[in-house]
C-alpha cells in the first residue's frame, strides 16, 4: 500500500513537472511569435513611444462645479462677500472650511478638492486702511489646464468684487490673488497626459493584442488541438497571456523613461508601487482581451471590440481629457466602470503628488476587485469545445 502511495504521489509529480514544462514551451513559442511580427511589435513599442511624443499638450474644457475648500483666518465682511460671490458662481462647489494648514493639506491628499482660497487674518482691514489685500489661491496643478482655468475663475470673480466696492468708497483700493499651483508649478503638461497614455497604451496592447491572438489560434485551428491535447485548456489561453503581461511591463518602462528623460518628469512617489499598480492594471485588460477571444470567433470582430469597446471608454471616461465632473450624474456612475479611470488616479497620486498606498488602497482594490469579476466570468464562458 505504501508503495502504491508513493508511486502515486512520484506520478503526480512527474505529471505536474511535465504541465510546467509544457505551459513554458508555449509561452516561449508566444514570445517567438511575437518577436517575429513587425506588425505586432509596432504596436507594442510603436504606439506608445509616439502618443508620449505627441500628446504634447491637452484640450482645454470650461470647467464647472470644481470642488473647492476655504480657509477664512478673517472672517469679516469683505471675505465673507467674496465667499459668496464665489459659492454662488457655477464654477465651483465649496466642499469644506479648514482652520488651519494641517487640515487643508489633508484635503488635497484626498484628492478631491482642486483649488483652496486662504483668506489672512484683518483682510478688510488691510483693504481700508492699507487700500490693498491678498487672497492666496492654491491649486491642485497635477492637472496644469482646469488649474489656470481655475486661477483666472477666481482672479475675475474678485476683480468683479473689486469693480462693486470701487463704486461706493472714495479712496481706491486694490485685491491681489497670490497664486500657488501644487504639484506642478510650471503648469506642464507632461504630468496630466503621461498617466493618460500609460492607461491608454496599456488598455488598447493588452486587451487588443491578447484577444486577437487566442482567436487567431481559433480561425486557423490550431486551438482546437490545442483543446484536446494532455496540456489543460486553461493554461493554454494563460500562456498566450504572460508574454503580453511581460512585454506591457517594458511599455511602462519606456513610457517612464521617456517621462523622466525626454519630458522633464520627474517620478515622485515609489517605482516599486508603481510598477506593482500597472501590472494589476494590465492584469485586468489581459483578463478583458481573453473574455473578448472567448466570446468571438474573429479576429476582425474581436479588434473592433477592442478598438471600440476599449478606447473611446478609456478617453471619455478616465477624466484624462475630459472633467468627470463635468458631465451628467448617469455619466458620472457609468464612468466608475471603466477601470482605466481607477488607474489614471492612481498614477497621477504616485507619480505626480508622491503619495503612497495609504492614499490609492481604495482604486487598488477597485481594480483588484474588476480583475477577480472578469477572470470569474471568462472562467465560467470558457468552453473546452470549440462548436
Amino acid at each position: 500500500m505504501m508503495f502504491f502511495i508513493s508511486w502515486q504521489e512520484a506520478l503526480n509529480v512527474a505529471i505536474k513537472h511535465m504541465a510546467m514544462k509544457q505551459f513554458i514551451n508555449f509561452v516561449k513559442k508566444e514570445f517567438a511569435h511575437v518577436l517575429r511580427d513587425k506588425k505586432t511589435l509596432l504596436i507594442l513599442f510603436g504606439m506608445p513611444v509616439m502618443q508620449i511624443l505627441i500628446f504634447g499638450f491637452a484640450l482645454t474644457n470650461e470647467v464647472k462645479n470644481s470642488k473647492i475648500i476655504v480657509m477664512d483666518q478673517a472672517k469679516d465682511l469683505a471675505s465673507q462677500q467674496i465667499i459668496s460671490k464665489i459659492a454662488a458662481s457655477r464654477y465651483f462647489d465649496i466642499e469644506n472650511t479648514v482652520m488651519n494648514t494641517v487640515q487643508m493639506d489633508a484635503e488635497f491628499r484626498k484628492g478631491k478638492i482642486r483649488m483652496a482660497l486662504v483668506f489672512p487674518a484683518g483682510f478688510n482691514e488691510a483693504l481700508l486702511h492699507q487700500g490693498k489685500a491678498q487672497i492666496q489661491v492654491i491649486a491642485d496643478a497635477s492637472d496644469p489646464n482646469t488649474a489656470n482655468t481655475l486661477s483666472n475663475y477666481v482672479s475675475a470673480i474678485v476683480q468683479d468684487y473689486q469693480s462693486s466696492v470701487d463704486n461706493r468708497v472714495t479712496v481706491p483700493y486694490r485685491i491681489v490673488p497670490v497664486l500657488r499651483m501644487l504639484y506642478n508649478p510650471q503648469l506642464k503638461g507632461a504630468p496630466n497626459f503621461v498617466p493618460g497614455v500609460m492607461a491608454l497604451v496599456l488598455m488598447l496592447v493588452c486587451v487588443m493584442m491578447t484577444a486577437i491572438s487566442i482567436v487567431k489560434e481559433k480561425e486557423t485551428g490550431t486551438m482546437e488541438v490545442l483543446l484536446v491535447s494532455p496540456f489543460q485548456p486553461i493554461l493554454v489561453i494563460l500562456s498566450k497571456a504572460v508574454p503580453y503581461l511581460l512585454l506591457s511591463l517594458v511599455n511602462v518602462a519606456s513610457i517612464l523613461l521617456l517621462s523622466v528623460y525626454v519630458l522633464d518628469l520627474p517620478i515622485n512617489g515609489s517605482i516599486l508601487l508603481l510598477f506593482a499598480e500597472s501590472t494589476l492594471f494590465i492584469i485586468t485588460c489581459l483578463s478583458i482581451g481573453i473574455l473578448i477571444s472567448i466570446k468571438t470567433n474573429s479576429q476582425q470582430l474581436a479588434m473592433l471590440i477592442s478598438l471600440m469597446g476599449m478606447f473611446l471608454p478609456t478617453v471619455l471616461f478616465s477624466g484624462f481629457m475630459f472633467p468627470i465632473e463635468n458631465m451628467p450624474y448617469p455619466l458620472q456612475l457609468i464612468s466608475n466602470l471603466v477601470p482605466a479611470k481607477w488607474f489614471y488616479m492612481i498614477i497621477k497620486s504616485i507619480m505626480i503628488k508622491g503619495l503612497g498606498f495609504a492614499a490609492i488602497w481604495k482604486e487598488t482594490l477597485i481594480l483588484a476587485g474588476f480583475t477577480v469579476v472578469l477572470l470569474a466570468v471568462s472562467l465560467k464562458s470558457f468552453k473546452i469545445r470549440l462548436a
